[in-house]
């Protein structure tokens, strides 16, 4: 019996990719702070399921995990993720050193961008707008909790749903 408990605990420890194809949501891990995108279909979370806490992205109408290339870092621990509408833009905190940042996570581009920069105080519970504008945030910069909104800007490209893209208007030949 001890030296069972004693491979289960080692193989909880060990790193372990997630899987890529269709698998069950449910694990022997430590999954948290769930975040689903606008559309019902992504759902981001907290896990140890590659030996660190990392975000995860799973598609809950393909079942499976997606990749999230250049979001997990060995020297960063990352939380408390939120999703825009269909998932393109994943607000999170990234902490990699003393002091945590909000950071957003674009899946278009495989970029990270530090939103905080500059920012004096503690930041917590990071949530992004579905369209993927606006992230708030609570800081900590006046010496108690009060919560701003970042606006990333008219020229942001938006996480709007299809029936709502702006569509090319037909061009009318004459004959």
């Amino acid at each position: 019996m001890g030296l069972l408990s004693s491979a289960i605990a080692l193989t909880a420890c060990s790193p372990t990719p997630a899987p890529s194809g269709p698998v069950a949501l449910d694990s022997r891990y430590n999954d948290e702070q769930p975040a689903l995108s606008g559309d019902g279909r992504f759902l981001a979370f907290v896990s140890n399921r590659e030996g660190m806490r990392n975000i995860l992205l799973y598609d809950l109408r393909e079942q499976r995990y997606l990749p999230l290339p250049r979001l997990n870092r060995r020297d960063a621990i990352a939380e408390a993720p939120s999703l825009s509408y269909t998932g393109r833009y994943i607000a999170y905190m990234a902490s990699d050193s003393a002091r945590p940042e909000v950071e957003l996570y674009d899946r278009a581009t495989q970029q990270t961008k530090i939103l905080t920069i500059g920012y004096r105080g503690w930041f917590r519970n990071p949530k992004i707008s579905p369209d993927g504008r606006y992230i708030v945030f609570e800081t900590s910069n006046r010496g108690q909790w009060d919560i701003e909104v970042l606006d990333r800007g008219p020229g942001v490209e938006l996480d709007l749903p299809d029936y709502q893209r702006p569509q090319p208007s037909p061009t009318s030949s004459s004959p």
